[in-house]
């Protein structure tokens, strides 16, 4: 609805619409009523309204300091304007962010943030947002205020309060001095243009110590008053980054708190399967409920109106446990089969039972037979499929272990429609039905390592861009800090479907066998292909450079090769992906994240020749080396 300002250090003057103009002059009288009413006299050669007002580029020349703003990407950029606005003596620089989370980013944010008055002193404040935006997004807060390349004050990064105020005092006087001190910075200083200025009649400091800057609420119209402003500089601290694992607990925990109480569902339906990535989904939601009931009993009002709006208490009713809550919001299923072992179901119950949700525990044979049972009496005359362990073709083996994923999809979107009414917990705003969760990772969907339509369409995801490594050390953390206990014994289950009878003497079916790669390799080439922007040549060169020695320059192709072949492949799966919690750099989400075209040629033709030729050259530079006796051979370009 706008266009950018494109005049950089000019400004313009534009006449003020009338309703403000007219708005101006009714607060001014209203101030000299208060005046008059309080026998302080009324000031008769008081100015009227102004008509025009500037609008541009410029700083704001306070009576005691020079204040201006950078926006949210300019902190990123190669020529911030941060450094031109301190050399030319701007004390006081602002940032309003929009900055989402993503794994690990925070340590860039602050690094940057410090360093933006490390080199030329002064004093940042930086503001982000923190919530859901109603799509894939969350900000993560964490305001601060830096000084000198120091921090001073930091927020929180995760949190259900709709507002969260950050203070500081800091001496203006130490600014002056830093910049002093740097014979370079006055240097350059000195030949700095000056920005365009505007004046305004107002006073940062107090004036007992005019050269302290409070950062903090004012009383200004019923708002309650800031504490009394102390007389000393807030001391630099160190700045708080959690732990990865700590963010993949409350980073998408927060998102699905605010995406449940704006969408007016009843709660979340997990399908639990028992292994690894749907059993971090359900703890996730239980780390929700154990900041939503932190929140109840802090006081909060929004999260105490939300919560019994949500979960269905009464007026004189609240959560008291996460584990109370966790059985109004979250409700859990295992579908099994004949495949499904008895291990995974009783990880699914205890993980249930710890976390305090509801849990339903079905066989799924009677749908799957009957589904398959109609196919065979509809098109082949009573011949059934049979598992490839059954002595089945490769497409009949997929085809059975598709059809019970799929059957599995269309159960759970059932039971979300119906639960809440057959146990009778419709909400206070009337729903009946709950958001069905997701539990695709990263590196499955970038791999299409899933069935099309199965439990991975749901209707969000908020695991769908972390890693499967991460998730496994999220599952260690949460099984201590979470009080979750059993997500240990998830974490050591070898990662498996259970699509596929057991066979004695066969090795049961395991996910990286049948990916035919380990997901550490999926992470990896995941990065490359998205944030080194790597193709199929330019990432075997940076396999071979990294996998020297231990593998050989055709196995290093092969492993490239197979990863773009089931990528293209799959890649119309991206198209219908759901909405997932955005957290990693290389999510394949193409409605939001990733706009390549989901149809390729899956042969590669050109670049698998360019990787075969490459593969061949250092193949002949290993035996080259090796007939040398060189320790190492080869060396990819």
């Amino acid at each position: 609805y706008f266009s950018t300002w494109k005049h950089r250090g000019c400004v313009e003057t534009h006449r003020l619409p009338d309703v403000v103009v007219d708005a101006m002059e009714q607060r001014a009288s209203l101030a000299a009523a208060a005046a008059a009413a309080a026998g302080r006299g009324v000031d008769l050669n008081r100015p009227p309204a102004p008509l025009d007002a500037p609008f541009g580029d410029a700083v704001l020349k306070l009576r005691d300091a020079v204040l201006a703003a950078e926006t949210c990407e300019e902190l990123f950029t190669p020529q911030a304007p941060h450094i031109t606005l301190a050399l030319a003596g701007v004390e006081v620089i602002s940032n309003g962010s929009g900055s989402h989370h993503q794994l690990r980013k925070l340590n860039q944010r602050l690094d940057l943030i410090r360093g933006a008055t490390a080199k030329a002193g002064g004093v940042y404040l930086y503001a982000n947002q923190r919530g859901c935006d109603g799509g894939r997004l969350y900000f993560d807060g964490c305001a601060c205020v830096a000084v000198n390349g120091s921090l001073v004050a930091q927020g929180g990064q995760f949190g259900l309060e709709e507002v969260e105020v950050v203070t500081a005092t800091v001496d203006l006087d130490e600014v002056v001095s830093y910049r002093c001190s740097i014979s370079s910075l006055r240097e350059q200083a000195s030949t700095t243009s000056a920005p365009a200025v505007v004046h305004v009649d107002f006073r940062l400091c107090g004036e007992e110590r005019p050269t302290m800057m409070a950062v903090g609420p004012v009383k200004r119209r019923g708002l309650e008053a800031s504490k009394p402003r102390p007389s000393y500089a807030t001391q630099p601290i160190t700045p708080k980054v959690l732990l990865p694992e700590e963010e993949i607990a409350y980073g998408p925990a927060c998102w699905l708190w605010d995406y449940l109480r704006r969408s007016g569902a009843a709660g979340f339906l997990v399908p639990l399967s028992g292994g690894a990535d749907s059993s971090s989904v359900a703890a996730i939601v239980g780390a929700m409920c154990q900041l939503v009931v932190a929140a109840v009993r802090a006081g909060d009002p929004q999260v105490i109106d939300d919560v019994r709006r949500v979960a269905g208490y009464g007026s004189e009713e609240l959560p008291s446990e996460p584990g109370e809550l966790a059985g109004r919001l979250l409700s859990c299923v295992y579908m099994g089969t004949v495949n499904s072992s008895r291990e995974t179901r009783e990880r699914a119950r205890l993980l249930c039972e710890q976390i305090g949700a509801y849990h339903l525990s079905l066989s799924i044979d009677s749908v799957v037979e009957a589904v398959v049972g109609l196919f065979a009496a509809a098109v082949t005359g009573g011949r059934r499929p049979a598992f490839k362990a059954h002595g089945g073709t490769t497409a009949e083996n997929l085809a059975l272990q598709n059809i019970q994923a799929r059957l599995r999809m269309v159960l759970a979107f059932l039971l979300a429609q119906l639960l809440p009414w057959a146990r009778g917990l419709n909400n206070q705003g009337g729903a009946g039905w709950l958001l069905v969760l997701g539990s695709a990772n990263v590196d499955e969907c970038l791999r299409g390592y899933l069935t099309k339509y199965d439990c991975s369409s749901a209707d969000i995801n908020p695991i769908g861009s972390i890693s499967k490594t991460d998730l496994r050390s999220f599952l260690q953390w949460a099984a201590t800090n979470l009080g979750y206990s059993v997500l240990a014994q998830v974490e050591a289950a070898p990662p498996t479907a259970e699509l596929e009878p057991l066979v004695e003497g066969q090795q049961p079916q395991l996910d990286e066998v049948d990916m035919g790669m380990t997901y550490a390799e999926l992470s990896l080439y995941g990065r490359l292909r998205k944030v080194a922007r790597a193709g199929p040549a330019a990432m075997y060169n940076a396999c071979a450079a990294m996998w020297q020695g231990q593998l050989t320059p055709q196995a290093i192709a092969t492993k490239v090769k197979e990863f773009f072949r089931f990528y293209s492949m799959n890649r119309h799966k991206a198209t219908v992906l759901t909405p997932s919690y955005h957290m990693e750099s290389y999510s394949p989400d193409d409605n939001r994240y990733d706009h390549r075209q989901f149809l390729y040629n899956v042969r590669w033709p050109w670049q698998f020749r360019r990787i075969d030729i490459l593969a061949a050259r250092d193949e002949a530079k290993a035996r080259a080396g090796a007939g040398r006796g060189a320790t190492s051979a080869w060396v990819p370009v």
